[in-house]
């Protein structure tokens, strides 16, 4: 009897296997072929998933959303407001192995989107979606008495977001100045800055 493959369970595999290609090498130095080897497959066995190396960073970035979102609902299960707010941003931030070897998905991917009306297009629906989220904590907070600022919540997203996600480039980059409890330290100062309104 044929073996039965899981394909779903496949792709994810591959895509874990990316993550540590291209931590050890870098994006450019991730071979489709060094891929299909740390996953434990044919250099072959990749084309019916994954056509090209695009196609598979394609998926990894859709793969990486899709798992900080998870992480995202379950950290705000039971939380509103600034509380609430604070979780969802923690799972964003890249403070292990995890969210670090994410950040070096998302890096490539955004320098591909720069060109590619389809990539830029998936990753400003997966922006909106986190952006929207952080507006309505805002609210949340607002209606409870824990924002001060005067500031609107639409700017004070923006803020956020462009805090978290430049957080991917710079614990990347310069991790010396950006370790995991430095990014949180600067979380938490935006936070007392929205909270006390100075």
């Amino acid at each position: 009897m044929p073996k039965v493959v899981d394909h779903d369970q496949r792709r994810v595999e591959l895509v874990e296997a990316t993550w540590r290609i291209i931590a050890r090498h870098g994006i450019e130095g991730a071979t489709m072929r060094d891929i299909a080897a740390e996953a434990g497959f044919a250099n072959g066995a990749l084309k019916p998933y994954f056509p090209t190396k695009d196609d598979l960073l394609t998926f990894a970035f859709s793969h990486v959303f899709s798992q900080t979102s998870r992480r995202m609902i379950d950290a705000t299960v039971g939380r509103s407001g600034l509380g609430a707010l604070r979780a969802f941003c923690l799972e964003i931030l890249p403070l292990d192995d995890i969210r670090i070897s994410e950040a070096r998905i998302v890096i490539p991917f955004w320098q591909k989107a720069l060109t590619d009306a389809a990539k830029a297009e998936l990753h400003a629906a997966a922006m909106l979606e986190w952006r929207d989220t952080i507006c309505a904590q805002l609210r949340e907070g607002r209606a409870a008495g824990e924002l001060r600022t005067s500031a609107p919540d639409e700017d004070i997203a923006g803020l956020l977001m462009n805090l978290v996600l430049g957080a991917q480039i710079t614990a990347v980059l310069s991790p010396a100045e950006n370790s995991p409890n430095q990014l949180v330290a600067q979380l938490d100062a935006a936070l007392r800055l929205i909270s006390t309104g100075v």
